[in-house]
């Protein structure tokens, strides 16, 4: 099975930081979306580090940008052009689920993953929708 991380977890898979995620993650493959992946580029780009990076020492943020202007062959990266119809379906369909949200789930369904974020993008949205349509949805705490 596949497994969809946010930026959170993204930032923390290529940092090796944290040994629950490996858990959590257990040897499935690894995907992130479009938008999680332009945001945490955008923090790691910012000179403080932006929320995602903050109190990261400089040789650890130089670590993680090589990480993501190369980023691994084996994350998956759905093209927005293979979910943008279906994203439009589940905004349209869920109330309350954000742009960010929808692209989740629909990585998660096109791929047939599970959806794993932080604690910190867990929303109402996003978890309803997962539970609507039956998709595997958890959280880890950062």
């Amino acid at each position: 099975m596949t497994v969809v991380v946010d930026d959170h977890l993204l930032r923390d898979w290529l940092a090796r930081r944290d040994p629950a995620l490996l858990q959590a993650i257990d040897g499935e493959a690894l995907a992130t979306t479009n938008l999680w992946y332009a945001r945490l580029c955008k923090s790691a780009a910012r000179a403080t580090g932006g929320a995602l990076l903050a109190g990261w020492r400089r040789d650890e943020r130089r670590a993680l940008i090589a990480g993501l202007v190369a980023l691994p062959d084996d994350i998956v990266v759905i093209p927005m052009r293979q979910l943008a119809w279906r994203m439009g379906e589940l905004v349209a369909d869920h109330h309350g689920l954000s742009r960010l949200g929808a692209e989740a789930v629909a990585s998660a369904i096109e791929l047939n993953a599970r959806l794993v974020v932080s604690a910190r993008d867990d929303g109402p949205g996003i978890r309803q929708c997962c539970s609507a349509l039956g998709v595997d949805y958890g959280t880890l705490r950062r």
